[in-house]
C-alpha cells in the first residue's frame, strides 16, 4: 500500500485511541493520520503512535501529521515509525518538501491552507514535488495550531484549479457536508478530524461510520456521473 493513494482515499486524521481507531479500519477508512504536533488536542506520543501503528499496518495506510520539522527530525520518525507517508502541515517549502522526500523515501502529502482563490496560486509550485497536496481551511490568525479548526472553506473556487492538479479535501468536513463537497470539488480524497468529534480530540464512532458511509456514496455517485459524461 505504501507509496500510492487508492482511487479514492478517505482518512481519519488525530486519532489518538486503540477503541476508535479499530472503529475506522472495520468501516474501511484508506488512511489514518497520527498528529505529532504538541499544540493540537489530537497530538500523540511516539509510544502511543506505534501502538496505533501496529493496529492499522497492512489494513489502512498510516500517516504521520508533522509541523516544520527539519529533515533530521522527520528522518528519524519515518525510521522510527515507518508510516506510508509524511503529511507536512507548516510552513514548509518547495525544496524543503523535496528534502525530506529524498531523505526518508516516503511519500509526502502538503497542506496548503485555503481562504481565498488567491491562496491557490501556490498549489503549482508543490506539483510533481510533493506526492499529494491537502488543500485545508486556513486556521484562525491567532490559532495554535493549523488546520482548519472545523470552518470549511468556500469549495466553488476550486474550479479554477487545472484539473490534473489532484488534491485531497480537508477543512470544515463532516458527515452531513461531505457529499457536497465531492459533488463539487472533486478531489481525489477527503480528510477529517473534527467533523468526527463529540470534542475538541475526542473522535466520535457513530459520526466516523456515518461520515465514511456519506463519502462514499458520494463518490461512487460522483464515478458513475463521470461514466456518464
Amino acid at each position: 500500500m505504501s507509496g500510492s493513494a487508492p482511487p479514492f482515499a478517505i482518512k481519519i486524521c488525530g486519532l489518538s485511541t486503540p477503541e476508535t481507531l479499530e472503529v475506522a479500519l472495520d468501516v474501511g477508512v484508506d488512511m489514518i493520520g497520527l498528529n505529532f504536533h504538541p499544540k493540537s488536542p489530537r497530538f500523540v506520543s511516539r509510544e502511543r503512535a506505534a501502538e496505533l501503528a501496529a493496529m492499522a499496518r497492512g489494513r489502512a495506510q498510516i500517516v504521520a501529521l508533522i509541523v516544520d520539522w527539519d529533515t533530521a527530525r522527520a528522518t528519524a520518525l519515518a525510521a522510527d515509525l515507518k508510516p506510508d507517508w509524511l503529511q507536512l502541515h507548516g510552513h514548509e517549502t518547495a525544496e524543503q518538501v523535496a528534502a525530506i522526500k529524498a531523505a526518508t523515501g516516503l511519500p509526502v502529502m502538503k497542506a496548503l491552507g485555503v481562504a481565498s482563490a488567491a491562496d491557490l496560486a501556490t498549489v503549482e509550485s508543490y506539483h510533481g514535488i510533493a506526492d499529494g497536496i491537502l488543500l485545508d481551511a486556513k486556521p484562525p490568525k491567532d490559532a495554535a495550531y493549523p488546520g482548519g479548526h472545523g470552518k470549511p472553506f468556500d469549495w466553488t473556487i476550486l474550479a479554477a484549479l487545472d484539473p490534473a492538479l489532484g488534491f485531497m479535501l480537508s477543512g470544515g468536513l463532516d458527515p452531513a457536508n461531505v457529499g457536497r463537497a465531492i459533488a463539487m470539488a472533486r478531489p481525489w480524497g477527503v480528510d477529517v478530524s473534527s467533523g468526527v468529534e463529540s470534542a475538541p480530540g475526542v473522535k466520535d464512532v457513530g459520526a466516523i461510520r456515518d461520515f465514511v458511509a456519506a463519502a462514499r456514496a458520494a463518490s461512487a455517485a460522483a464515478t458513475a456521473e463521470a461514466g456518464r459524461t
